[in-house]
């Protein structure tokens, strides 16, 4: 089995493609979030926040969108919960609410979003340990 390490550092970017049952409405959905928005053709593009980035595609499979998960590891879940719950997703595009941010069991605080096609986000944060008393 031959090594890649040396193919490692020539790596850009991870860039998975998620799925719109409507485009239009789906990049609206993310535009709204703040993502930019790079069109690479009619019904595809790249949507980034600074360097991290995935691809848009008008293409839906229910089953593939409904089972698709985004994580996003962030340093204050609470600022970014300010910002999702201020977009009013919900009424704006017929998603389901975001959820608020709750400490889960395996260590993260997490805030869940659903996209226009049931591509469910988590905006997570690494939960402080409690601090004991003396």
């Amino acid at each position: 089995m031959s090594s890649i390490t040396h193919l490692i550092p020539e790596i850009r970017a991870f860039r998975p493609f998620l799925p719109a049952k409507d485009y239009k409405t789906s990049l609206a959905f993310y535009q709204a979030i703040g993502f930019e928005a790079y069109p690479l053709g009619g019904t595809l593009a790249e949507l980034s926040l600074g360097t991290h980035a995935f691809l848009l595609q008008g293409y839906y499979v229910k089953e593939w969108a409904e089972n698709t998960m985004m994580h996003v590891l962030v340093g204050d879940v609470a600022r970014w919960w300010r910002h999702i719950s201020s977009l009013d997703l919900a009424g704006r595009f017929g998603v389901s609410p975001p959820a608020a941010p709750k400490i889960e069991p395996w260590g993260l605080t997490v805030a869940y979003v659903f996209d226009p096609s049931g591509v469910l986000w988590h905006f997570a944060e690494v939960t402080q340990p409690e601090k004991s008393e003396p």
